[in-house]
């Protein structure tokens, strides 16, 4: 009977897992079409993105089920299942979760240091060369990437793990029993670091990008785009004025006398500009026609409304990181612990919102899932807003349909870094639901007035106090933490995201409607974006 619950339950969770991977596969297909270029359209690089954007989103997937393992292990009451008593099961369970992780960790480690790059410098090295010299050449400049990589696993191979010394020994006890307990799977501290090296650049994309995008995203729905007929007709008043300005230009000229240098710099200002509203008038001019700008127009009341709903999310997850970083500060051993806290001391939405829905599978999942697409859809928005800059210097524009195969990598690059940071913006917005999950368990009753009682035992949630073998942490709570100063980091990465999210709110709601053809046509155009190829 035992066995059959638990092939029941186990199936359960690894069913719903599978639905969702199927819905991611279908989710990044479409997501890189949308964007794939019509004209520059690569097969291979293509396959790559869909494939690299679908790891990182199945990484994340996986998370609930780990939560639902170790929650189903226990019964309301406390205490552990029939079929969960032995701990040989338990560990048994965890462990398939946590080869999961390492199976997926190590694909991405590998998309990341070989296969992106190679794809990427195989499509720059294509103009002109042939096939052995561009394969030849990719694998040149793949080699640099596979050093950081093998740097990054040694680092994190033989990188001292013990904790500094702390006042709140409790505290500590509890943090280094846990870096033992994943210290002892070969190998893991190499894949970890590695792993944890990605999220820490996931987390600088993630503030350049998704903290701008959770705020330009429900404003822009909000405000809608400019008329396409008042567009229409301001462009072609500025036609005629730059016409004019050329025509006077060039009537210095008839009587045979040469233009000064001034005019001849002036005039070719001119000409380019006249062009780029030429096609700018044509894109308009299509988009005039086009039965989607007026479907959009009809859902005009359900973009406001979905843009009142988007900020409202943006908002419960400001308040939710907000309440969980003073959380932090508050009640964490500090700086040189990691701000690692165990449970949650301040009431926290999100968090209380995933508990109560976890017991309900799949609802947490549905709600992870939807968080995870969230955090895409915002950092996409940042992305096509802001384009992918290198410093000061935009490298490419991401537009639907005019997306050139590398920028496209650099894209999925991008949010493959994001979703992995997502993991511990997860934990961030709700510890206690990634930790334990909806595990309790038995402590001695000396109040019996309080909490649900059990004989001489009070049920309670699972904490730090809770004893050793009568709480199971998740797996990716402990792959999250296995290095403290990264946790350090990823603290103050978390202020310093609210701080950019506050500005942006304040950027976005300053700026005016956007043209409804945003990016489609731009002075400044240095990449293939298939400008003149309009259908």
């Amino acid at each position: 009977m035992a066995t059959q619950t638990l092939l029941s339950e186990s199936v359960l969770g690894w069913s719903i897992f599978t639905f969702i991977l199927l819905v991611i596969l279908a989710f990044c297909w479409f997501y890189i079409r949308k964007y794939q270029s019509r004209q520059e359209s690569e097969a291979v690089s293509t396959i790559t993105a869909i494939c690299a954007l679908a790891i990182a989103l199945i990484t994340t997937a996986l998370l609930p089920v780990d939560i639902f393992l170790v929650s189903f292990m226990k019964n309301p009451n406390g205490t552990y299942k029939v079929w969960a008593e032995s701990n040989e099961t338990r560990g048994q369970i965890e462990d398939t979760v946590l080869y999961g992780y390492y199976t997926l960790y190590s694909i991405i480690l590998f998309c990341v240091f070989l296969w992106i790059p190679f794809v990427y410098f195989y499509y720059e090295e294509k103009d002109d060369q042939t096939k052995c010299s561009q394969v030849g050449n990719a694998l040149k400049y793949t080699v640099g990437f596979v050093i950081v990589c093998v740097v990054l696993l040694l680092i994190g191979a033989f990188v001292p793990l013990d904790p500094p010394p702390s006042t709140n020994s409790t505290q500590w006890e509890k943090v280094q029993y846990l870096f033992e307990e994943l210290g002892s799977s070969h190998g893991l501290p190499a894949l970890s670091f590695s792993i944890s090296s990605l999220t820490l650049i996931g987390m600088l994309a993630v503030i350049t990008y998704t903290a701008y995008g959770m705020s330009v995203l429900p404003l822009n729905l909000i405000k809608g785009t400019r008329s396409v007929a008042y567009e229409l007709l301001e462009n072609t008043d500025e036609i005629e004025d730059v016409e004019q300005q050329i025509e006077k230009l060039k009537a210095k000229c008839k009587d045979g006398r040469p233009l000064s240098s001034r005019d001849r710099r002036s005039l070719q200002t001119l000409e380019g500009k006249l062009q780029v509203l030429q096609r700018r008038g044509r894109h308009l001019e299509i988009a005039e026609r086009n039965c989607c700008t007026k479907v959009g127009s009809a859902l005009r009341p359900f973009k406001i409304i979905l843009g009142v709903f988007f900020i409202i999310v943006a908002l419960v997850f400001i308040v939710s990181l907000f309440i969980s970083n003073l959380d932090k500060a508050l009640h964490s051993a500090g700086i040189s612990s990691g701000f690692i806290i165990f449970g949650t001391n301040l009431t926290n939405p999100l968090n209380e919102l995933l508990l109560v829905l976890q017991p309900v599978f799949p609802l947490d999942y549905i709600l992870i899932t939807v968080i995870t697409v969230y955090f895409v859809l915002t950092s996409m928005a940042g992305i096509r807003n802001m384009g992918i800059w290198f410093f000061w210097i935009r490298l490419y524009k991401i537009r639907p349909k005019k997306t050139r195969p590398q920028a496209l990598l650099f894209l999925c690059m991008i949010l493959l870094l994001i979703v992995l940071h997502t993991s511990y913006v997860i934990y961030s917005l709700a510890p206690q639901y990634v930790m334990y999950g909806s595990q309790k368990y038995l402590a001695e009753s000396h109040t019996p007035q309080q909490g649900e009682t059990t004989g001489n035992f009070t049920t309670r949630v699972c904490d730090a106090d809770a004893p050793q073998d009568q709480c199971v942490v998740t797996r990716s709570y402990l792959f999250l933490h296995k290095f403290w100063f990264f946790s350090t980091i990823y603290y103050f990465g978390n202020w310093v995201f609210i701080g950019v999210f506050l500005v942006g709110l304040v950027v976005s709601c300053c700026r005016g409607k956007k043209s409804v053809i945003e990016g489609e046509v731009e002075a400044d155009d240095s990449d293939m974006s298939d400008d003149e190829y309009v259908h």
